[in-house]
């Protein structure tokens, strides 16, 4: 395969994928905008009902947000009774998100719709396809992921 080919190849992938991840990203916004969350919102709620009490450090890297993005995210769902931050008894510096009793309960009733939301996006594939596309993509991920910055225009 020439280099060129190799390149439009690659750049067809890359416009399939982000298309692919809007379209199903469309279904779980507008999931969660229907309880009054964004969609990064809801992604911190689910990380804290499904991990337990995380650092914000955590947290920011889990959710691929800046430090000030988490803290201001973190901001709102404290005010709406949602999250509460925890000191941390090793680090006076470091403070853990956990969810309140009220989170905790909004989950419990939400997220089997919005996993549900989620299962219907993805009909498109049978689940045998799902299950290979996230082998798949997860692989290309960790490549891409342990890659330096700027050294695949150097090859």
């Amino acid at each position: 395969m020439t280099k060129r080919n190799r390149q439009e190849v690659a750049l067809n992938l890359w416009v399939v994928l982000a298309r692919s991840y809007a379209a199903v990203a469309a279904h779980a916004s507008a999931h969660a905008a229907s309880h009054g969350l964004t969609g990064t919102e809801f992604g911190i709620l689910e990380a804290l009902y499904h991990k337990g009490d995380m650092l914000l450090g955590e947290l920011q890297r889990k959710l691929l947000v800046s430090s000030g993005g988490i803290t201001y995210l973190v901001d709102r769902l404290t005010e709406k009774g949602l999250v509460e931050r925890r000191d941390c008894p090793e680090d006076r510096r470091a403070r853990y998100a956990a969810l309140t009793r009220k989170g905790t309960a909004l989950l419990d009733q939400i997220f089997p719709e919005h996993a549900e939301t989620i299962a219907r996006a993805l009909e498109g594939l049978s689940l045998e396809e799902q299950q290979r596309s996230a082998k798949v993509l997860k692989a290309l991920g960790h490549y891409a992921a342990e890659l330096p910055v700027g050294e695949a225009a150097a090859k």
